[in-house]
């Protein structure tokens, strides 16, 4: 039988007085925090992908560094996922009994650290590096992720706090590490049949010159 971790000890009761907020909370609240809860994770998804399509006619190495989001993105959940298991504390609504707005997971589905924190804090740290604004916005989005979960009753406090913490590390160390190489990896890809990924200009810069170079042919051959 494998033994659980029981993290109501850590801050039980503050997850209780969230709970019972959320429970005594306008229906719009609730179904606002629930939407988010759920779907929340596929604005940093819709972020990345505008800034990555923008970010191609911005250099090389900024469309590098908004190509590295999602892949800082799986590490991190990587990283969450074995803390998970290393932990394996019960999810709240187990340990306390409480009745809550998202439906109690089953046992075995651990609490600790949050993976949509994790994930959130991971893309919003990481698009910080590619677009000042777009990352505030993420940042933003981020915290409400993490309020979200506890507010619905799938994490405790600090399930939450700490899956923002570790998804903000993991993305921290990987794009000030990826920056010192993101030239070198733009000027690879732009040598490759990827180099689409890098350059939205770089298959259409060329027909302008194709077609100076056959109309200065055109005119020599008209002159002769």
């Amino acid at each position: 039988m494998i033994m659980a971790f029981d993290g109501s000890s850590v801050d039980g009761s503050a997850y209780l007085d969230v709970v019972r907020l959320a429970r005594d909370a306008p229906g719009w609240l609730d179904g606002a925090m629930s939407f988010w809860s759920t779907y929340g994770l596929a604005v940093f998804a819709v972020l990345a992908g505008v800034r990555w399509w923008s970010a191609r006619r911005a250099g090389g190495a900024v469309a590098v560094r908004a190509l590295a989001v999602p892949v800082v993105v799986v590490v991190a959940y990587g990283v969450d996922a074995v803390a998970k298991l290393l932990v394996r504390e019960d999810r709240p609504c187990q340990s306390l009994r409480v009745r809550t707005l998202e439906a109690c997971p089953a046992p075995g589905d651990w609490s600790f650290p949050s993976n949509h924190a994790a994930i959130a804090a991971a893309a919003a740290v990481a698009l910080l590096f590619v677009s000042r604004r777009l990352g505030v916005v993420a940042v933003v989005a981020a915290l409400a992720m993490a309020l979200s979960r506890v507010w619905v009753g799938a994490h405790y406090p600090h399930d939450a706090a700490v899956g923002l913490v570790v998804g903000a590390l993991v993305a921290l160390l990987s794009m000030r590490t990826l920056r010192r190489w993101s030239g070198p990896l733009a000027a690879w890809i732009a040598s490759t049949p990827l180099s689409v990924l890098v350059a939205a200009e770089a298959e259409t810069a060329a027909v302008p010159q194709d077609t100076q170079d056959t109309n200065a042919a055109f005119v020599a051959e008209t002159a002769s």
